[in-house]
């Protein structure tokens, strides 16, 4: 009986410790090495989750989705509050972009082929001109031209008879110096009526624009009697902009030709710029001076439009800090947080904040240079986060 007992306890004690290695074995094989074919299902099912829910604090989002919300986002570049000037600026057409179409000459406005906000092309004839002008100038085009005709028929007479031996050299001179003067007159005469815009028909002149862009103010009436010298029309290219900002004079002084500059819009978009040049002079009413900024891309910039702009003189110090919208600092779960921008979406990362001003935030640490951030609509990434994290 006792031999029975002390067998049972035996058999008893080895399924318990078969057991307690086979539940070890299953956690070893989970944690630390490969999955067993019965495990792997479990494993599959847990990393799947992972995925479809991304890395913690991740909200996926594509390019169309962040169209569609209106999200905006900012690349981030170093420099603090203090680093940076803060102005006001406006948009303006460079001096190359913008052309003023005036009459060459007294006469009737007979045809205008365009009209305000058209689109013309560099070239392109906008009006017609009726122009007693036009008329000399052709005549004079035309009388040059006869006596050009004339006297290189003299010159060629005149240089068959000295090879002949009958005439003296001095006489072939004298006829090649009259077809000089001949031809200087119709080259003289020629480029009159092309300044003018003389029309083929000889009696009119036309009103041509130089450079591609929009019609921005027309000041031409079908039938009336313009003096030469009298704007038409003004053409505009949308593409051809600057912004022209006002600086004090101690920040003007701070500020370099090739410093970067930020322009904000009126919906939150920002554009990258570049200091094209400073003023020498103050104005003489507000007294300071202008920064005239070249902007990356000239969308949703219109000649007059007031901006914010916020430049960044270049060859001073760092301290690390860097500024953003304040709206792109988002305060989750008691943390400051800003959203990353990746490829298929943003991802939540904490940051330390430091001073505020004008609607901008520092940045102390947690962000490096460079990184592009959600700003308007972070919101919106905050709210979806929330959302996510309760799905899961």
């Amino acid at each position: 009986m006792t031999e029975l007992t002390n067998r049972t306890k035996l058999i008893a004690g080895a399924a318990i410790a078969a057991l307690i290695l086979g539940g070890g074995g299953v956690m070893l094989g989970r944690t630390v090495f490969a999955p067993s074919t019965e495990t792997a299902p479990a494993e599959a099912g847990e990393h799947g989750e992972e995925e479809e829910h991304g890395p913690e604090g991740f909200v996926e989002m594509d390019a169309a989705r962040i169209t569609a919300a209106g999200i905006l986002t900012e690349t981030v570049s170093p420099g603090g509050l203090a680093a940076e000037i803060i102005a006001q600026g406006v948009v303006a057409t460079t001096s190359e972009g913008e052309a003023v179409l005036t009459a060459r000459a007294d006469g009737a406005v007979i045809q205008i082929n365009q009209h305000l906000g058209d689109s013309v092309r560099a070239g392109e004839t906008i009006a017609l001109i009726d122009s007693r002008e036009a008329a000399t100038l052709s005549a004079d085009r035309s009388a040059a031209t006869a006596r050009v005709k004339a006297a290189r028929a003299n010159y060629n007479r005149e240089l068959r008879l000295f090879k002949a031996g009958v005439t003296a050299r001095q006489d072939l001179e004298a006829a090649e110096a009259s077809l000089a003067e001949a031809e200087a007159e119709l080259r003289r005469a020629t480029s009159s009526a092309s300044s003018s815009k003389l029309m083929g028909d000889g009696r009119t002149l036309a009103i041509v624009t130089p450079i591609t862009g929009r019609l921005t103010r027309v000041d031409a009436r079908l039938g009336a009697h313009v003096l030469a010298g009298t704007d038409l029309f003004h053409v505009s290219d949308p593409n051809r902009l600057q912004v022209n900002a006002s600086v004090l004079p101690a920040d003007a002084r701070r500020v370099r030709v090739g410093d970067t500059a930020v322009i904000e819009l009126a919906n939150g978009e920002t554009r990258l710029a570049t200091v094209h040049s400073i003023t020498p002079a103050l104005d003489a009413q507000s007294k300071t001076a202008t920064l005239v900024l070249t902007p990356q891309g000239a969308a949703q910039l219109t000649a007059g439009q007031g901006v914010r702009v916020r430049v960044r003189p270049g060859g001073q110090p760092s301290d690390g800090r860097m500024t953003l919208p304040e709206e792109a600092v988002q305060t989750v779960e008691g943390k400051n947080m800003v959203f990353v921008r990746g490829p298929k979406g943003f991802q939540a990362t904490e940051v330390v904040i430091g001073e505020r001003s004008g609607g901008r935030i520092e940045i102390v640490s947690g962000l490096p240079a460079g990184t592009v951030v959600a700003t308007k609509g972070a919101f919106l990434l905050k709210a979806e986060l929330g959302k996510g994290e309760a799905e899961h």
